[in-house]
């Protein structure tokens, strides 16, 4: 199991986005958190069919502090079932992932 993944959520405003990301940071959840956006969603949401322009925010983080980043993203995220998506990080420079493990507090 890797040390290191990416979570992925999206906002509907990009200040949506920059609050959940300032949080993360903030308590040492996420060493980095990349946004970008505008980009369209095409979703099916009650049976039917909806476009809507969002801003998605990519998480670095531990496995470890995986959990506790989970519970701040979807208690203060804005949807009713916001996504939550975790990527593994197979390999990266060495450089950056010691400074991703030292940016993180391990909640595990």
């Amino acid at each position: 199991m890797a040390e290191f993944v990416t979570a992925v959520t999206t906002c509907g405003t990009l200040e949506a986005a920059q609050a959940l990301a300032t949080a993360a940071i903030a308590q040492h959840l996420a060493a980095c958190c990349q946004i970008s956006g505008p980009l369209q969603s095409i979703y099916r949401w009650q049976g039917i069919i909806e476009t809507a322009t969002e801003w998605q925010a990519a998480f670095k983080t531990t496995r470890a502090a995986l959990p506790a980043l989970q519970e701040l993203v979807l208690s203060r995220h804005p949807y009713d079932t916001p996504e939550f998506l975790v990527w593994e990080i197979s390999s990266g420079s060495e450089k950056y992932l010691t400074w991703l493990r030292g940016e993180v507090v391990d909640s595990g």
